[in-house]
């Protein structure tokens, strides 16, 4: 049940936000076993300039069509799992929408179980 926030650059063809959803819900089944069914997204999109990311940092040649996954998920997942996350997602995107591995930007934020509510305002989790 993670909760996953795609931010990505305006102007992009049709499908691309289904594919964007798709390569990162394959990459969660894949790397974190998290059920195939169990999708909860938001995916924003953001005019040129909204999306602030230097093109240079850690040396990596990005461009400013900089894409931003941040998946909040149960804490407790290896640094192992969370790798093969990283680079699942990456692929998956890139596989999916042409967009460059340089230009995605990922961050997994854990999360204690009493800390989430999945309707009803109660802590399912806790």
């Amino acid at each position: 049940m993670p909760f996953v926030r795609i931010d990505y650059p305006a102007g992009k063809e049709k499908g691309y936000r289904e594919a964007l959803s798709d390569a990162v819900a394959t990459a969660l089944t894949e790397s974190l076993h998290i059920p195939s069914n169990d999708r909860f997204q938001v995916l924003t999109e953001h005019s040129r300039g909204a999306i602030v990311a230097d093109q240079r940092h850690l040396e990596i040649d990005g461009s400013d069509q900089t894409i931003v996954v941040q998946a909040f998920i149960n804490a407790g997942r290896s640094t192992e799992q969370k790798c093969s996350f990283y680079k699942a997602t990456a692929s998956h995107i890139s596989q999916l929408t042409g967009s460059r591995k340089e230009d995605i930007i990922i961050s997994i934020v854990e999360v204690r179980g009493e800390n989430w509510s999945f309707g009803n305002g109660e802590a399912q989790y806790a």
